[in-house]
């Protein structure tokens, strides 16, 4: 029985967008240190991107994310909540304002 989560297989590698690694890298090469925006919230964060802010997409806005060592191997979608309701209870303390009004 498997007590962790299943994961992307070891000889696969970390996944990541090719459109990051190329900003990223052109970043990186050209000294700029303005926040790059994506949109990819299930690419993983690489070495290559300590240093570098990512401004990631939450479906409103983007949120910008500072890289640190810490943060390696991880999601971008981890450091920026997205925007979907919080299920039934949002919808219920939106309804007793209402009334209240």
């Amino acid at each position: 029985m498997s007590t962790g989560k299943a994961g992307r297989s070891v000889w696969k590698g970390p996944f990541v967008d090719a459109y990051v690694l190329k900003k990223a890298e052109a970043a990186r090469d050209e000294g700029r240190n303005e926040v790059i925006k994506i949109w990819s919230r299930r690419s993983t964060i690489l070495p290559q991107f300590v240093g570098l802010t990512f401004g990631v997409y939450n479906g409103k806005k983007h949120i910008p994310v500072k890289i640190t060592e810490e943060m390696i191997g991880q999601k971008f979608g981890e450091y920026t909540p997205n925007d979907k309701t919080k299920g039934v209870a949002a919808k219920l303390r939106r309804l007793k304002a209402s009334k209240k009004n």
